[in-house]
């Protein structure tokens, strides 16, 4: 029973804030687990459904540290394609040795599996079973556990006048670089792209600056 408790609190862990760890200079620490019973129940009929083009057996679990806001080392949880997984603990691992800032990394099933929620809130997040915004029928990169969105608020989608999420407005200029803002030429963009993955701030017309995939779309 102890045990059973146990698990249950880790897994309950991943859908609450960031727990900060005691000191800042903790080193960056990146697991990769199975999904298991607990969080498989959370996740369907949430971020995930029938229907979704990978099943649950092909997605992975990571815990893993990064540095926060306020300046500190905190522990978050995505959910990526087990192909994906070591590759992201690679980049995280880099970002955080960069000192890159993070709000929060929480599993978008916290927000419902809302798309929307989760950007408003600042929340870093890799798989959700959603279409593409606008294109009914095809399936984003994020529901094959291909793409991560990173300080949305920060990194806005841009597309002419529209900001999303609405938030993201002032940091619809890409000048000054503040904090948890992307650059073209800094860590956060070679260090995907060191794995292969390409960046939705180099897209043409619309920009994604919170968005990385594996195919770049």
């Amino acid at each position: 029973m102890k045990i059973l408790l146990a698990i249950g609190a880790v897994i309950a862990g991943m859908l609450l804030p960031a727990q900060p760890a005691t000191a800042a200079k903790e080193p960056f620490r990146g697991e990769i687990l199975r999904i298991d019973s607990d969080l498989r129940k959370r996740m369907s009929g949430s971020s995930w459904h029938r229907g979704c083009p990978v099943a649950l057996s092909d997605l992975r679990l990571l815990k893993l540290r990064y540095r926060d806001f306020e300046g500190g080392v905190s522990r978050g949880f995505l959910v990526v394609h087990e192909t994906a997984a070591p590759r992201m603990v690679k980049v995280f691992r880099k970002l955080f040795n960069a000192g890159f800032r993070i709000r929060r990394m929480r599993l978008v099933d916290a927000y419902g599996a809302d798309d929307h929620r989760s950007m408003n809130a600042d929340n870093t997040s890799a798989f959700n079973c959603r279409e593409v915004a606008g294109r009914p029928g095809v399936w984003s990169r994020h529901a094959y556990g291909r793409a991560i969105d990173i300080n949305p608020v920060e990194n806005p989608y841009v597309s002419g006048s529209h900001v999303s999420p609405a938030r993201g407005r002032p940091f619809a200029s890409r000048e000054p670089l503040r904090k948890g803002m992307i650059p073209p030429r800094g860590h956060v963009v070679q260090a995907f792209a060191s794995i292969g993955w390409e960046w939705g701030g180099f897209w043409t017309g619309s920009r994604d600056y919170q968005h990385f995939s594996a195919s770049g779309d």
